[in-house]
């Protein structure tokens, strides 16, 4: 039987787990996994193994389940407010970096350009560029 003490104590171990993450949808999500594990507990099961469809899924909906998928990345620093100022593929680069996610900026074009034409992002042209075309990513 789970006392209410032991579950402040497992609790208590959980949140010492993550804390030095960055609030965010990953710390949430470790968080959980933690506490499961000191639970006991099996993690929830994906839908596609309760028999559902996945079809029905919004692709960033689907993107934000894949953990580790460039998009899904690009939508926590959106979460935690990153784009509530226009940001350049540098900084996003250097953001993916601080969270400890090295990636080569070939990769981001493309999952940007998906998250711009899911409405998720805005992309406006930096008119500070004299001559180089520069987009800057922001809150739609």
């Amino acid at each position: 039987m789970l006392t209410a003490e032991k579950l402040k104590e497992l609790r208590k171990k959980a949140q010492d787990a993550v804390a030095d993450m960055p609030d965010g949808e990953l710390k949430t999500k470790a968080f959980e996994v933690f506490l499961q594990h000191l639970l006991g507990s099996e993690p929830p099961r994906k839908p596609s193994e309760k028999g559902e469809s996945t079809s029905r899924l919004s692709s960033t909906t689907k993107a934000s389940k894949k953990p580790g998928s460039t998009k899904s990345r690009i939508l926590l620093l959106k979460d935690e407010g990153f784009f509530a100022v226009p940001r350049s593929i540098t900084d996003i680069k250097s953001e993916l970096q601080a969270h400890g996610w090295i990636l080569p900026m070939t990769t981001l074009s493309g999952p940007l350009q998906g998250l711009v034409q899911d409405r998720e992002l805005r992309r406006i042209r930096d008119q500070g560029a004299k001559k180089k075309k520069v987009w800057k990513y922001v809150n739609p």
